[in-house]
């Protein structure tokens, strides 16, 4: 995570921005009011995040998705075919 003020956002944007998306990673541009500070990042890792949000915040969902990522560690994943499209 890079942490930049808002006048060398503002001076170099472009480098800013290609170094959020090359990085995957975010950027804070910090201003003088602490409360005023942002969080710049890629759009897919934007994506990635709110999918995460999504499929953990049902308590089912998490469970299985935990239980699913144990399982794939312990050398339990079984390879399908998937069925063809209707």
């Amino acid at each position: 995570m890079k942490v930049v003020t808002y006048s060398h956002a503002r001076n170099a944007l472009k480098s800013v921005l290609d170094g959020v998306v090359q990085d995957a990673d975010v950027t804070i541009i910090s201003r003088r009011d602490a409360e005023g500070d942002a969080v710049v990042m890629s759009l897919d890792s934007y994506n990635s995040m709110m999918e995460t949000l999504y499929l953990t915040s049902n308590p089912a969902n998490a469970a299985a998705l935990a239980r699913s990522i144990a399982q794939d560690k312990a050398g339990q994943a079984r390879k399908r075919k998937l069925l063809p499209a209707e």
